[in-house]
């Protein structure tokens, strides 16, 4: 459930590599519940360092190693307009930041699904830098609650149902069938190539 959309080498092609291997970085999470109120707020950020290590102007990819020696590739896209800039030794900065906001819907509320995606390139001659945004709404109707489970289920405008937990705090004797439910979720990706 993933909004479609194209973006650049510093974030498609590098969420790509970080996720589909075990590079590591520095990560935080925080979260925010009220006792007894159902949903929560966490925000996680997850900060990566690499070194540009090789350059493969033909193909317009850049290798690059962690501190921990992981190596990993990434492709410019021809959106990457300052990509003759970038110089073997060249650190990468990436910080990604991904907040799930999960709320009952207030009764009557109009809401529904949305996504949205925004990109900031840095412009011709500047460093070479990109910040991305993704938010993706999702609206559940509560089908089912097993008390005993101390789970809820909800079903989705695509016609699928999922399972959800709920937090021991919260009494699911005051929740009803038909109740909705919304998930938020942002991702802010940003990254900065910097001269050593």
């Amino acid at each position: 459930m993933k909004a479609t959309h194209q973006l650049l080498i510093l974030s498609a092609a590098f969420m790509s590599a970080v996720s589909c291997t075990t590079i590591t970085g520095e990560t935080n999470t925080s979260s925010k519940v009220k006792p007894g109120v159902p949903g929560a707020e966490v925000v996680k950020t997850t900060r990566i360092t690499a070194t540009v290590t090789g350059i493969d102007t033909t193909k317009r990819k850049v290798t690059l190693v962690t501190p921990g020696g992981e190596k990993f590739h990434v492709k410019a896209g021809p959106e990457v307009a300052n990509f003759s800039q970038i110089r073997v030794g060249d650190q990468l900065k990436a910080t990604l930041t991904e907040e799930v906001v999960v709320r009952m819907a207030k009764p009557g509320e109009k809401i529904g699904d949305d996504a949205s995606a925004g990109i900031g390139i840095a412009p011709l001659g500047a460093k070479p830098g990109v910040v991305t945004a993704d938010t993706i709404q999702l609206v559940g109707t509560v089908t089912a609650i097993d008390l005993k489970k101390h789970q809820a289920t909800l079903r989705f405008s695509d016609g699928s149902s999922k399972s959800f937990a709920v937090r021991k705090d919260v009494d699911l004797t005051k929740r009803k069938v038909g109740e909705r439910v919304v998930i938020r979720s942002t991702e802010v990706f940003a990254i900065l190539l910097e001269k050593p």
